[in-house]
């Protein structure tokens, strides 16, 4: 016979994911690409003008590869934060779009981000200020 009790499994619960409101989402994908030196970061509060996000991040780099790595550092930077929707552009690093569903940042070589010009085309949309705390010294 035999009298050991059987042992039980333990489950322990998945951390939750910690939840950002669209303008922390915003503000965070902001310092990050600054954290990269990520140059003319923008927040722009689009979600009164259209339906597609509530906010564009636009930021620029001086080349593909610092391009780049401003893509990854938000992406990983807010891998706690939930997964991004969508991630365009990342191989060739001229123009990456990083959709998060209610946050869309996009990171422009300079010279792509002036001939397309969304700085102009979302001209109407608030500009929400970057925190001086994030931008480098």
């Amino acid at each position: 016979m035999n009298n050991k009790t059987p042992k039980t499994a333990t489950i322990k619960p998945k951390a939750e994911k910690p939840v950002l409101s669209s303008l922390e989402r915003a503000l965070k994908c902001a310092a990050l690409a600054l954290d990269k030196k990520a140059e003319d970061v923008k927040i722009l509060e689009i979600g009164k003008l259209s339906s597609i996000a509530d906010y564009l991040v636009l930021a620029s780099g001086t080349s593909d590869k610092q391009a780049q790595a401003i893509a990854e550092s938000v992406r990983t930077g807010l891998k706690k934060s939930g997964k991004p929707v969508d991630i365009e552009g990342m191989r060739e690093g001229n123009w990456i779009v990083i959709d998060y569903g209610d946050v869309i940042v996009h990171v422009f070589r300079d010279e792509t981000r002036r001939y397309y010009d969304l700085d102009g085309f979302w001209a109407d949309a608030p500009e929400v200020p970057v925190p001086e705390e994030t931008r480098p010294q």
